[in-house]
């Protein structure tokens, strides 16, 4: 059995250090037999053998073999020292153990005390626990044929942990000072209207000499047209001239953006129409000109579709002011979670600023546009400077610009936006422009709660049956639990206790239950309220007769106190609202606080193929108390129940959908246009790019954007 010391030291051994232990156990005997009792006890022993082959050199060894004398730390009698009689010459006397002893004592720091073996043997075992502290224990390896030491490779420390990457720094919305939503909305009606106003004479103007180019384009020739390249020009200029004055806004918000550093698709229409304007005026006095017809209608039909664009814009932001302006504190709105769109308690500011912020159509023009009008520029120089043709720069280069100035780039956002606008203003609801729609759709998902499911009217009490108790006291305890979970049944006990005459009691100890119920202490009783089946797990006792799918089931210090027949019946807005989140793939997750609000209920209620996230009670909780929250304004909700919900939900996620892709059509078309009509300025086929048929080109790459603006209002 190992004494105390030798514990203590073998715990030192494993315990001390990190470095991993030696697969062979050292006793106290090897670690004394390995290092020995100290250098004072090797030297003793080393004069000892000195002083016995000095003394005793033919000693014979005993039988059995000489043994060690034993370890002895006690001085020995000094033997006489022997005087020689020769008269040699004096030769120093050999060196006896006492002396050497001496020699080598001094050698040694002075001692206060005499050293002991236990003195020793302490030393010993504490000069190698320092050792084993200080050096790992793990001997430096060799190479097979090498004297060099082989470095240790293998880590001794845990390796450092990787940095965490640094959180996302979430967007932080400013508000800055908002007008009245009344008096934006006014502002707006009267820009929309002075937009559209001169939208149909612009047309008009467009068209009058596209008449006569198609009258043309059929063989028939035309007096005082035909050939006339003077008249042409001049008609022309005139009425691209009569179209500017017209769509002078849009240089005004062409020249604006400019100002800031953007370019935007009204931009290039304004430079397109100049370019016309300057190669019209080119025909007229530069004889060695192509003689092909400017292309001055496509300019000016670039500018109508501006105005069209800006119009459509300036509708859309007048239907959703008008709407959110309706009431100063709207019953709800819509803001985004990490989980999805939630409905909130509702709130104006910041509602404005939302609605005013950049779509992503401006953005990829401001990225692109650019682009095309350089690639002009150089294509335009290429097919005319780069083959000796200067007088047909200008040409070119309204050619090809008027090919990348897509009819469609202006219509992108605004067109879809009023669409939606509209639909949202007979539906009860305002979105906040394109900020607002793609903050609430972008995680396709929305969190429902117990009124969003079944609203006031749509939870009945059928009846009511008691054991052993009074009818108030257990509509008291029913409401005061039903009001304490905050989940639908709370109207329904509410009208039961004015019936009956009760009283709102303190709940004390409030819980929820995954298995469908709620626990809490009522002046000492133990209450719990739920379903059946949690009636059964909490152990309490059920008549046999007793078969309800939906019924709450109260009982006290777990006994059954009553039951209540509760029924369930499904609005039509409900179930077309979730048919419509189910046609567009928005996933609805179930918030409930009900027991007996499920995904199987929903089934039984609504069509087979409604589809709910049902998310684990702790979320559900936290789901339906950040309802209680007041977050940025995405939506403002003016109408009880699922549907505008939905409404502004689905409809903003088809909004987003149909401008991505309408910009995405508009940029491509922008770019084969341009690529296009580079190719053919630069092979000189203008009788194939004639203005009719740029006009045909540019009006079929505007046909989607304008079908999907209708596409993203019918849902």
């Amino acid at each position: 059995m190992a004494s105390k010391d030798e514990r203590e030291f073998d715990s030192g051994l494993t315990g001390g250090t990190d470095v991993p232990a030696l697969e062979e156990d050292f006793s106290l005997e090897e670690i004394l037999a390995e290092y020995g009792a100290g250098r004072e006890q090797r030297l003793m022993e080393a004069v000892e053998q000195e002083a016995r082959r000095e003394t005793e050199p033919a000693a014979p060894p005993a039988e059995g073999g000489a043994k060690k004398p034993p370890l002895q730390t006690e001085a020995r009698p000094r033997p006489a020292p022997q005087v020689t009689e020769k008269t040699a010459p004096p030769q120093k006397p050999p060196a006896q153990p006492e002396d050497l002893l001496e020699e080598l004592r001094q050698d040694l720091p002075p001692s206060p005390h005499p050293i002991t073996l236990e003195d020793v043997v302490g030393s010993t075992v504490d000069a190698v626990m320092e050792e084993e502290a200080q050096e790992p224990l793990l001997r430096p390896r060799r190479g097979l044929f090498s004297r060099k030491r082989l470095m240790e490779t293998e880590e001794l420390y845990a390796p450092p942990e990787p940095e965490e990457a640094p959180e996302e720094i979430p967007e932080i919305d400013t508000i800055g000072p908002e007008p009245e939503l009344a008096e934006a909305a006014a502002d707006y009606r009267a820009e929309a209207k002075r937009r559209k106003h001169p939208i149909l004479a612009a047309v008009l103007i467009s068209l009058l000499p596209v008449i006569p180019m198609g009258i043309e384009a059929y063989g028939y020739e035309i007096r005082y047209w035909t050939g006339d390249a003077a008249v042409q020009s001049g008609v022309l200029l005139a009425c691209l001239a009569a179209v500017a004055v017209l769509a002078r806004q849009v240089f005004a918000k062409a020249f604006g953006s400019l100002l800031q550093k953007r370019c935007t698709s009204e931009l290039l229409a304004v430079v397109s129409a100049v370019v016309m304007a300057a190669d019209c005026v080119a025909r007229l006095v530069l004889p060695e000109r192509s003689a092909v017809p400017c292309y001055a209608p496509v300019g000016c039909l670039a500018l109508v579709f501006a105005m069209w664009g800006g119009a459509r814009e300036s509708r859309g932001l007048w239907d959703t002011f008008r709407m959110a302006a309706t009431d100063d504190e709207p019953p709800y709105l819509v803001t985004e979670t990490e989980k999805g769109a939630c409905k909130q308690a509702g709130s104006v500011p910041g509602f404005y600023t939302t609605a005013l912020r950049e779509n992503t159509a401006a953005v990829w023009q401001n990225a692109l546009m650019p682009v095309v009008l350089m690639a002009s520029i150089v294509f335009a120089g290429l097919s005319s400077l780069g083959q000796e043709r200067g007088d047909d720069f200008l040409l070119n280069w309204s050619a090809i610009l008027g090919a990348g100035t897509t009819f469609a780039l202006p219509l992108c956002w605004g067109m879809p936006f009023s669409r939606l606008a509209r639909h949202f203003h007979k539906a009860g609801c305002a979105v906040a422009g394109w900020c607002g729609a793609e903050k609430i759709s972008r995680r396709r998902a929305m969190i429902l709660t117990d009124g969003d499911l079944f609203p006031p009217g749509t939870i009945q009490l059928n009846g009511v049956k008691v054991f052993g108790e009074d009818l108030s006291r257990v509509s008291s305890y029913a409401a005061s639990m039903a009001r304490a979970a905050d989940c639908g049944l709370q109207r329904l006990f509410d009208g039961l206790l004015r019936s009956e005459g009760g009283h709102y009691e303190k709940v004390d100890d409030f819980s929820f239950y995954e298995e469908g119920g709620y626990s809490a202490t009522i002046r000492g009783e133990s209450v719990l309220l739920g379903t059946a089946s949690f009636m059964r797990k909490m152990e309490v006792r059920l008549p046999g007769g007793i078969n309800l799918r939906t019924g709450i089931f109260l009982a006290m210090d777990r006994q059954l106190a009553a039951v209540f027949a509760v029924k369930y019946q499904p609005s039509e807005n409900v179930d077309f609202a979730l048919r419509m989140m189910r046609r567009s793939r928005i996933t609805p997750i179930l918030a409930s606080r009900d027991p007996n609000i499920t995904p199987a209920l929903l089934k039984r209620k609504f069509h087979k193929g409604v589809k709910v996230e049902f998310p684990s009670l702790t979320d559900r909780v936290a789901f339906s108390e950040a309802e209680l929250d007041r977050g940025m304004p995405r939506a403002l909700l003016f109408r009880e129940g699922l549907l505008p919900y939905a409404e502004a939900v689905v409809g903003s996620r088809r909004l987003c959908k149909a401008v991505r892709r309408a910009t995405a059509l508009s940029v491509l078309g922008s770019v084969a246009g341009t690529l296009l009509s580079f190719y053919m300025v630069f092979q000189g086929a203008y009788n194939l790019l004639t203005p009719l048929a740029l006009l045909v080109f540019l009006l079929l790459w505007a046909l989607p954007v304008l079908l999907l603006a209708d596409w993203a209002g019918r849902y």
